[in-house]
């Protein structure tokens, strides 16, 4: 498997989202749907990465850039036929990485509540993340699971997770 930056300009990414988008306004009530189309996935402060397996897109997920020290995570998702494959396993800790070698020192994320979501919520807390209060723009929601992580930056020479306890 492979992770690449993508500039989401390709018909096949722009289905995968869009698909994602339908599925989350299904699920969530439409005050409560906080996922990102295509163009506003395009702002500066996103950075999108796509995960691939040989020529298929099997995943995805971005970074948004809050402010110097804090990151948000961002449009997650797995093909449905690959689900607990790994796949996003791989993606959150390149995530997680690419955070800290930004120098965030705190990165955090927004999943919904229901019992659809259970699966994304066990893989950040393995990850890591804890539920804390709304952050950035949002605000109190009981469609809504606020997540955080404390990312430690490396010191001189180091590299992300090493011997500062960043999980890996």
């Amino acid at each position: 498997m492979r992770i690449e930056l993508d500039d989401l300009s390709g018909p096949e990414i722009a289905a995968f989202l869009q698909e994602h988008v339908d599925q989350m306004r299904a699920i969530s009530p439409p005050e409560s749907k906080h996922a990102l189309d295509l163009d506003a996935l395009r702002r500066p402060e996103i950075t999108f990465w796509t995960v691939r397996d040989g020529g298929s897109l099997v995943g995805c997920g971005a970074l948004k850039r809050l402010d110097a020290g804090h990151g948000e995570l961002k449009s997650m998702r797995t093909d449905p036929a690959r689900k607990r494959s790994g796949i996003a396993s791989l993606l959150l800790e390149h995530i997680i990485t690419e955070a800290t070698h930004r120098g965030f020192s705190r990165l955090s994320l927004e999943t919904g509540a229901a019992e659809f979501f259970r699966p994304a919520r066990r893989l950040y807390e393995k990850f890591g993340f804890v539920r804390c209060e709304p952050f950035a723009d949002y605000r109190p929601d009981p469609n809504s699971t606020f997540m955080t992580k404390v990312l430690r930056v490396p010191g001189p020479g180091q590299q992300p997770g090493e011997g500062r306890g960043v999980s890996r």
